[in-house]
Formats: C-alpha cells, sequence, structure tokens
C-alpha cells in the first residue's frame, strides 16, 4: 500500500502531503510535511513531528516527543489546494501505539469483535447548519446587548423559509443545494466515500448528509472527512458550516444519529424473522438493554459540550428519554421500520450529535451495547407513545430514565460508571478526557450569556 501512495504522489505531483490526526475532543489536527520525506520508511517508522504537550490531553512537556504514521488506505489528494494530499495517521510513543489516540480506541473494538468472529457495522446521519456569516467578538463582554438585539450572532439568507417547514424543500428555499452536491462529488471522487441522501432539515439553514458507513473505524475516519470537505469548501464559497448542536435558539439542533448492527458470518444477528414486533433479535434487545444501562454515562461521550444539552429538551426531535421503540422519534433508540429485511435491521441512537469524537463515540456505543449483550441486559417492553407528552408521574410508574441535563452530570455519571468503557479505553483516556470536559465547563460557566444580560441588565 505504501508503494501506491508514493506512486500516486510522483504521478500527481504531490509537493506536499497533510498529516491528519484527531486530539482528545476530536478536533481534526495537522502537520504537513514535504513530499521529499515520503519514503516507505515513513509508513513503516513514522515521523516524530508532533509535540504531544501543545495536544491538551496528551502528553506532558516530559514525554512530548510522538510520531505520526500515515494509514496508506486513507491517502487522498485534496481538490482545493493543488499539489496536496492528505493521510489520517496513527499516534505513537516510544515505538508503542499512544493509549490516548483516538482512532487507536475505535481500531481496538474492531479488533476485538472481529477476534470473536463478529463485525460491526456503524454508520451516521450528519446534521450541520450553513450561515451566510458568524459574528464572533473576541471581547464578549461588548458584544453582549449587540448580539441579542441589533446584530444577530449567526445570519443565513435563507429564501421564504419559515422555522420548521425546511424539511426536504427544493430550490431555492434550499440555497445551498449546489455546494451540497459539489461535496457530496468531491467525497466520492477523492475520498472514496459513498454518499447516498443528502436533504434541507428541519430549522432554517439545516442540512442532512448520510453516507454508506462500515466497521466503527471507517466511519469515525469518514465522519471526519466529511466535516473537513463541508467546512472547507463552505469557507471557500464565503460561508460558515457548523456542526454545532444547538447554535439556534427556538428551532431545532444537529444530531449525529448512529446506526449499528452486529454482523457474525455473514448473518445480521439483529434481525429475527420470527419477532412480531419489529423483527428485532434476542441478541438486538441486549443491546439495546446495554444502551439503556450505560445510556447516562455515554451521553458525556456522545454530547459531549456544554451547548449539546441545549439540544437535548423535549420538543425538538431530540431524546431525551432512555427508552425504545419503532419508528418513534421521541425514543432515544429506535428501531427504523423502513422495511423488514435482514441486512437493513439495525439499532438507530438517537443522542449523540456531531460535537462529539467520532472514534470515542461510535466506540462507546458499540461497546455499551455489547456490554448488553454480554450480560444479557433486558431493555424491558418498547415504548410506542410519545414520551413527551407523557406526565411526569406517568413516566415515573414506567421508570423511564432521562438523559442527564448537564455535561456536568454527564460527567459524574461517566466517572461512577466506566468500567465498561475497559480495557478498550485506557484510564489515562478516561482521565484526562474527564478532566478536559471538566474543564470547559467550568470555563463557561465563567462568562455571562448574551440572554442573561437581555433578561437581568435592568434588575
Amino acid at each position: 500500500m505504501s508503494k501506491d501512495v508514493i506512486s500516486e504522489i510522483e504521478r500527481n505531483n504531490i509537493k506536499w502531503l497533510d498529516l491528519q490526526f484527531t486530539d482528545l475532543i476530536g478536533v481534526l489536527r495537522h502537520v504537513m510535511i514535504s513530499s521529499k520525506l515520503v519514503t516507505p520508511e515513513l509508513f513503516t517508522d513514522g515521523i516524530g513531528k508532533l509535540d504531544g504537550s501543545s495536544i491538551k490531553g496528551f502528553t506532558g512537556i516530559e514525554e512530548s516527543d510522538l510520531t505520526l504514521k500515515p494509514i496508506p488506505d486513507t491517502f487522498a489528494m485534496i481538490p482545493w489546494a493543488p499539489g496536496t494530499a492528505r493521510v489520517i495517521s496513527s499516534i505513537y510513543r516510544d515505538k508503542e501505539r499512544m493509549s490516548k489516540d483516538p482512532r487507536f480506541v475505535a481500531e481496538s473494538v474492531d479488533s476485538a469483535l472481529l477476534e470473536n468472529g463478529l463485525r460491526p457495522y456503524v454508520s451516521t446521519e450528519l446534521e450541520f447548519f450553513i450561515f451566510d456569516r458568524v459574528n464572533v467578538s473576541v471581547d464578549v463582554w461588548k458584544q453582549q446587548l449587540e448580539i441579542v438585539s441589533s446584530e444577530a450572532f449567526w445570519s443565513a439568507t435563507v429564501p421564504f423559509n419559515r422555522s420548521k417547514d425546511g424539511y426536504y424543500v427544493t430550490h431555492p428555499k434550499d440555497k445551498f443545494e449546489e455546494l451540497k452536491v459539489e461535496c457530496a462529488e468531491i467525497l466520492e471522487r477523492h475520498f472514496n466515500l459513498s454518499v447516498e441522501v443528502l436533504h434541507h432539515e428541519v430549522a432554517s439553514a439545516q442540512h442532512e448528509i448520510n453516507f454508506k458507513g462500515g466497521i466503527t473505524t471507517f466511519t469515525a475516519d469518514a465522519v471526519q472527512t466529511v466535516k473537513y470537505v463541508i467546512k472547507s469548501l463552505a469557507y471557500r464559497r464565503g460561508y460558515v458550516a457548523t456542526f454545532m448542536p444547538k447554535p439556534i435558539y427556538g428551532d431545532n439542533g444537529s444530531g449525529m444519529h448512529v446506526h449499528v448492527s452486529i454482523w457474525g458470518d455473514g448473518v445480521n444477528l439483529f434481525y429475527d424473522p420470527n419477532d412480531n414486533y419489529a423483527g428485532l433479535s434476542q441478541y438486538a434487545r441486549y443491546f439495546i438493554g446495554g444502551l439503556i444501562e450505560h445510556g447516562r454515562a455515554l451521553s458525556a461521550i456522545v454530547s459531549p459540550t456544554v451547548n449539546s444539552y441545549k439540544r437535548l429538551v423535549p420538543g425538538y426531535e431530540a431524546p431525551v428519554y432512555l427508552v425504545w421503540s419503532k419508528g418513534n422519534r421521541s425514543a432515544a433508540i429506535r428501531i427504523p421500520a423502513y422495511n423488514g429485511s435482514s441486512k437493513s435491521k439495525r439499532v438507530e441512537f438517537r443522542p449523540p450529535d456531531p460535537s462529539a469524537n467520532p472514534y470515542l463515540a461510535l466506540s462507546a456505543v458499540v461497546l455499551a451495547g455489547m456490554d448488553g449483550v454480554n450480560r444479557k441486559l433486558d431493555p424491558g417492553d418498547p415504548l410506542d407513545e410519545n414520551v413527551y407528552r407523557m406526565t411526569p408521574r406517568r413516566r415515573k410508574e414506567l421508570g423511564i430514565k432521562e438523559l442527564p441535563r448537564s455535561l456536568d452530570e454527564a460527567l459524574d455519571e461517566l466517572e461512577c460508571d466506566n468500567e465498561w468503557l475497559k480495557p478498550i479505553f485506557a484510564q489515562e483516556l478516561i482521565d484526562s478526557y474527564i478532566e478536559i470536559k471538566r474543564e470547559e465547563v467550568r470555563k463557561i460557566a465563567t462568562y455571562p450569556t448574551a440572554i442573561e444580560v437581555f433578561q437581568y441588565i435592568d434588575i
């Protein structure tokens, strides 16, 4: 494979190779090297060009030298930057794989399942917004009143598009139809991803892209690639694409619904043709039991920002209650009921959002479900009612668990419930992740928000 990459670099006159990797919170980072350094040894020995102490949560300054080793089958030319190409890279320390490398987590999940004759199939629905501009001032204090009054924090020109009237609209209401098609074609032509669906979402300026999934690592790579391409192309056209979960008050937020099935010997283990409810096997029910059992702790990884919990509120198709059902979008776990074929039978976990680190989030979803399988956790009966319309008393009678209401609460849950993540997630990774997220919560909590100024300025 490394010889193929080298020949592609020579044939296409590539001058620079972008070594991309992902940090603990999910930010895509890179080091660009000259193509003169691309030799067969680069793919076996890597290149020591990464200061781990400069990446929050990776290493201390006393052990900061890390090595990037390119993964040949992720090589792709960057069409908007002639003479450049990218390759996703693994992270090593002292010739050993670094336990805090998020991609290593996803690889380990896949390996553990494959060693037991199982194969995960994971896919996602990525939702995002495209704005004409986003007005973010460095001096937050001076901008507070301006943001909530005369100057919008975000701005999007969406012709004739009323709130909640955006789902599946066509051009010109969907003004970014052409941009989305361009993104899809670049993803297919240059990054070897198969894009299946593009459409406008419910909220103003909100969109969705679906692509063919695969094993955990492949799909996590794909999520990072899709976000990279969409944000880059939007920027080149003068727009801002954001995967922030809830940028607009009073409108739907963006999710990253995760679809999972587990296969063995070419058979979908989630399918049972004799099941009268949803064609779902007992194996799949146990998997759902694991998601319910660990759903509150899982929230810290799949809904990992302060902003995530402004999406997870009733009334906006965002799940709040840990129940399961077929075709019920008020349930955190849904069994899509579009058709009953064995190949398509899957579990859809709806709480995740696209601010999550896909390597950690997808891995954690699979691990939670498999813990349910291994422990034979019964998820209880499915619930086909609209949970949002139930009274609190009714929900209590049914024993329905809610997702945490804040990131701080979710981190409390993760601290108390994380054994199911081990040994795939190293303890030092869990500890560093929680520490980083605690710091994020503390930092944001100290800033007065625009709405607080608006609400309380005349007290």
